[in-house]
């Protein structure tokens, strides 16, 4: 990388997604190129069935390509094994899912330092910094409540917490700020339509493949 240019955190190059269907064969991706710079703040939209989901479980390492190539951090993943897979997930990926994933059974604070415990951070430490990031997104009083306990606005904000807790080099949203109240969706990362406009880039995707791709 010469003097002055961005890190290339992630890259599609050429990647074609196929599923079986019966007899037939379905390109839920189509020769999809893209890459992800260091600090890029990317939304990406595209109708219902356009490719997105095939996508972002590409991005997020949960699924591999039929054909074509994913890099992250310099490091092709398209023909890793499932385990090599989840310790690059671990280390690499902060996940916030549409439907939060939270663990019934554990605190807002334990399903927040549960990646740092994962990794083996000590305790004391892993519960500080999951404190510190649960008190940014105003979920300082809510530590020892279990999800249950919590409306769907507080869950959010502990997933986004789990997501940012291990510093990730990419953070993928699935529409994370859908129960959020605008003011604090306009302060954490997203790709829905409505807070979209911010971003630094915007990829559209259309039948699997790239639409348009405009910076600001």
């Amino acid at each position: 990388m010469k003097n002055g240019e961005e890190k290339i955190v992630l890259e599609m190059q050429d990647v074609w997604k196929t599923y079986k269907m019966g007899s037939e064969q379905v390109h839920a991706l189509q020769d999809f190129s893209m890459q992800v710079f260091q600090n890029d703040y990317m939304s990406i939209i595209g109708p219902s069935g356009s490719g997105k989901s095939t996508l972002l479980h590409l991005l997020g390492l949960l699924d591999t390509p039929t054909k074509g190539n994913v890099i992250l951090d310099g490091k092709s993943i398209s023909r890793m094994d499932e385990n090599h897979r989840a310790i690059a997930r671990g280390e690499k990926i902060g996940f916030v899912f549409q439907v939060f994933n939270l663990v019934s059974s554990l605190t807002a604070l334990e399903n927040v330092s549960l990646p740092l415990m994962i990794e083996g951070v000590a305790k004391s430490e892993r519960q500080e910094k999951a404190a510190v990031l649960l008190d940014q997104l105003g979920m300082g009083d809510r530590l020892e409540h279990l999800p249950m306990e919590l409306s769907g606005g507080q869950r959010q904000r502990v997933a986004m917490a789990r997501a940012l807790v291990n510093d990730p080099e990419l953070i993928l949203a699935d529409e994370p700020t859908g129960n959020l109240d605008s003011k604090t969706g306009e302060e954490v990362v997203t790709h829905d339509n409505g807070i979209a406009k911010h971003a630094k880039k915007q990829l559209r995707i259309k039948d699997g493949k790239v639409d348009s791709l405009h910076s600001r």
